[in-house]
């Protein structure tokens, strides 16, 4: 245990972000690090109770958390960061972007403020950077069988690692032009550098993991290629089908899903050329409305604000949620209330229970967004939204930016010639990670839908587990 009467003795300390007018000038991460001896303080919190739930029903890869705190509280900084790998492959990548639903099932939110999970986690992940404890794993002896991984997610990169640490060859097929799937390309370098995800990308490249991008596989690379070629395949390529607005004036110029122009701008800010950008997705001078109230809507806040908006309104389709605490997902479960993200603060005017009705334009470009606010009722057949009679309104718009979630798998090319069969959601039906097919596996959101960095790292994992395990059984 830490310290027996930390959690009484010091309060919790978050460690903020840099000031607004300064980071909306760049794209440089917005957090702060607490210092040493505040973060030794924050380790004393953990109060070493008997069930710990923040590593049992808070964290998806089931990090162990008291433990890595008191090490920390200790001075033994390399243990902590031993400790921490053991459970979760990139967990500088999780300490930057995961939720953290460990702080929230954190014993101390029965009554008091949690543990600085999270933010201790990072400053682990970034010791063991900085004092050289990061390296290639040493691997097994080769078992000269051949993984396949399609996608180079969280999802994807976990179970590669995994893969090539039981002594696989395992090869990488990404997409895009550069490897990390939604993590270089759907998360902006404000909230995630991409210098952090190459470091760890060499230590993979040392462990014998080989990427090969620009390949789609299903197009450039055939399945049946694939299933001939390797002994097992695993497909970790994300949801990428995103939820349409259904309006009219919907096929307007102007109206982007969320990914294409997070991409684009993350493209940019990487130094990419304006040839290889295509025509420009920019909100200077514009007035941007978002639509969809999650993190992807709040990675477009940020990026618009940081683009020189003229204005930026996120509409929600959902209830504004209560603040502090919600009655209706009590401790441990994830609390359903208002959070304001570091890019909503950066100035966004946020609007609840709205629903888009239409988008008009002038020669053919959206001008202005037409919605109307809508009630929720439980019925019989759980919860039901109507019209609000007479609270119609319509707010400019000159880049509408759809986030509203994603449907799943996208099925042309890969998933239908496979076969595979799917859940009544669209997903990649598995059973302990293998799909309807012999040898092809699958992780991630392509089997969650969208979901959370750190469900995908563990199914990821997981997923190696169960090639290697289903690999030896037919050796």
């Amino acid at each position: 245990m830490a310290d027996p009467t930390g959690f009484i003795t010091y309060a919790r300390q978050a460690p903020g972000y840099r000031s607004v007018d300064q980071r909306i000038q760049d794209w440089n991460e917005v957090d702060l690090v607490l210092a040493e001896d505040a973060l030794n303080r924050q380790a004393a919190r953990c109060m070493d109770c008997g069930i710990p739930f923040c590593h049992g029903a808070g964290c998806p890869v089931l990090n162990r958390i008291p433990e890595f705190n008191d090490l920390v509280y200790q001075g033994h900084w390399r243990e902590a960061a031993a400790n921490l790998h053991s459970t979760n492959n990139f967990p500088e990548i999780t300490g930057r972007i995961c939720p953290a639903p460990c702080e929230p099932a954190c014993t101390l939110s029965i009554n008091a403020e949690p543990v600085t999970i999270k933010h201790i986690e990072l400053q682990i992940a970034e010791r063991a950077f900085a004092e050289g404890w990061v390296g290639p794993s040493a691997l097994p002896p080769r078992t000269g069988k051949r993984v396949a991984i399609v996608g180079s997610g969280p999802a994807g990169l976990a179970a590669a690692q995994q893969a090539a640490r039981a002594g696989h060859e395992v090869v990488v097929f990404e997409k895009d032009d550069r490897v990390g799937g939604l993590l270089r390309y759907g998360i902006p370098d404000f909230k995630l550098e991409k210098a952090i995800l190459d470091r760890r990308l060499e230590q993979m490249h040392a462990e014998g993991v080989k990427f090969e991008t620009g390949v789609t596989v299903g197009i450039d690379v055939s399945a049946r290629y694939l299933q001939k070629s390797f002994d097992a395949i695993c497909l970790a390529m994300g949801a990428g089908e995103p939820r349409p607005l259904d309006v009219p004036g919907h096929d307007l110029a102007g109206v982007h899903f969320a990914m294409e122009y997070l991409t684009q701008q993350n493209r940019r800010t990487a130094g990419d050329g304006d040839k290889r950008l295509g025509p420009p997705l920019q909100a200077s001078g514009k007035h941007v409305v978002v639509i969809g109230g999650g993190d992807t809507g709040s990675d477009c806040v940020g990026t618009a604000i940081r683009q020189g908006a003229l204005s930026v309104t996120q509409l929600e389709i959902l209830p504004k949620p209560p603040e502090g605490t919600n009655p209706d997902t009590p401790w441990p479960a994830w609390p359903v209330i208002l959070r304001t993200s570091s890019s909503h603060a950066e100035g966004c005017q946020r609007r609840w229970s709205v629903a888009t009705k239409s988008l008009t334009g002038e020669c053919g470009h959206v001008t202005h967004l037409t919605g109307c606010e809508v009630d929720w009722t439980q019925g019989p057949r759980g919860w039901q939204m109507a019209d609000r009679p007479g609270t119609e309104f319509t707010v400019k718009a000159d880049l509408v930016l759809l986030a509203m979630g994603f449907l799943h798998v996208v099925h042309s090319g890969l998933i239908n010639p496979m076969g595979l069969k799917l859940d009544a959601r669209g997903n990649v039906a598995v059973q302990d990670y293998a799909t309807s097919t012999p040898g092809v596996f699958a992780a991630g959101d392509t089997v969650r839908g969208a979901s959370l960095v750190v469900h995908a790292i563990h199914q990821g994992r997981q997923a190696a587990a169960a090639i290697d395990a289903w690999l030896w059984e037919r050796a």
